[in-house]
């Protein structure tokens, strides 16, 4: 861990941090100087990444741990370099090649956009947020986080993992809000450096910060570049003003859909009719056998999402992945 500034060991109250332009400016120091000595060596983070490739990045990193999604981004880049050679895939090929990454229609959607780049003057990925934020499937934390760290662009981004930062670090609480709020937004803004080139730096830092020392539930304060400054700290550390519930699994139409789309990807059909003749997917349920009405609205939904496509009609009728 840095050592202290001088100039925060005078100040008596950390929760007074973000108080001064010199308080503020010690932390944008701190922090930055952390990341450059801490911060993981991660292929999008590389100088030759290109922008496509970091769009590709931040879509899969949406709910998903960064192990998981390297091996599939290092061969999805290999695969398709380009918007226009994924716009050219075929649909069944993009939703193989994600793989278990979950949520698969990420896949569909960074498809889509991929054709709209492809299809626009240049084919490049915009450069601004405002213009990115237009493409298929693309929500304000990807737009700000691609013209962040693909173009330079001074954006505000808010994860998780910086708002939980800035929850303990300015608000003195264990954990942010259940959802993203107009405040957390505005203390993110407040927060950000004035320069172009550290504003972004700060963001990868802050996000870095919250993955691997700030973390949800065991955060190692320990190793962090700011913990003498910490809101959270200087208040005794309480506990989260809710209780954090995680998401289910067993059972659900999520774990149906998901063994549904595994044996697509693996097998290439799937039968519907009766459950007999669908034990290949119901074997990857373990105990859980999905009744009639739970697998008949999974098998819809995926077939509504564009996920899967009826093969024939009847009772010989079989899903495959869409062509």
């Amino acid at each position: 861990m840095r050592g202290r500034d001088s100039t925060v060991d005078r100040m008596p109250d950390p929760l007074s941090a973000t108080s001064t332009p010199e308080i503020t400016a010690t932390l944008h120091r701190r922090i930055n100087d952390w990341f450059a000595g801490h911060g993981r060596d991660l292929p999008w983070r590389s100088e030759d990444c290109s922008p496509w490739g970091i769009l590709v990045s931040e879509v899969m990193l949406q709910q998903t741990p960064v192990s998981r999604v390297l091996p599939v981004w290092t061969a999805w880049l290999d695969r398709w370099p380009t918007p226009q050679d994924l716009a050219d895939a075929p649909a069944a090929e993009v939703l193989r090649a994600w793989g278990r990454l979950g949520y698969p229609r990420r896949a569909l959607r960074l498809q889509a956009a991929a054709a709209a780049i492809a299809a626009a003057p240049g084919g490049e990925v915009p450069r601004t947020a405002a213009e990115l934020l237009v493409l298929p499937g693309i929500g304000t934390y990807t737009a700000a986080a691609v013209a962040c760290f693909a173009f330079g662009q001074p954006e505000v981004v808010v994860d998780t993992n910086i708002r939980r930062v800035h929850a303990r670090l300015v608000s003195g609480r264990a954990l942010p809000e259940k959802s993203l709020t107009a405040a957390e937004t505005a203390l993110a803004r407040d927060l950000m450096p004035a320069p172009r080139e550290e504003a972004c730096r700060w963001n990868a830092s802050v996000m870095e910060l919250g993955a691997l020392v700030c973390t949800a539930r065991s955060p190692r304060c320990g190793e962090c570049p700011v913990a003498d400054l910490c809101a959270w700290r200087a208040a005794g550390m309480p506990e989260p003003h809710y209780r954090p519930s995680g998401q289910a699994w067993a059972g659900t139409d999520r774990q149906v859909r998901g063994a549904v789309m595994a044996v697509l990807r693996e097998e290439g059909t799937v039968p519907v009719a009766g459950l007999p003749q669908r034990a290949t997917a119901a074997a990857r349920l373990g105990a859980h056998r999905p009744p009639e009405d739970q697998w008949e609205r999974c098998v819809a939904g995926l077939v509504a999402d564009g996920l899967a496509r009826w093969d024939d009609d009847g009772p010989e009728a079989t899903l495959s992945l869409p062509g």
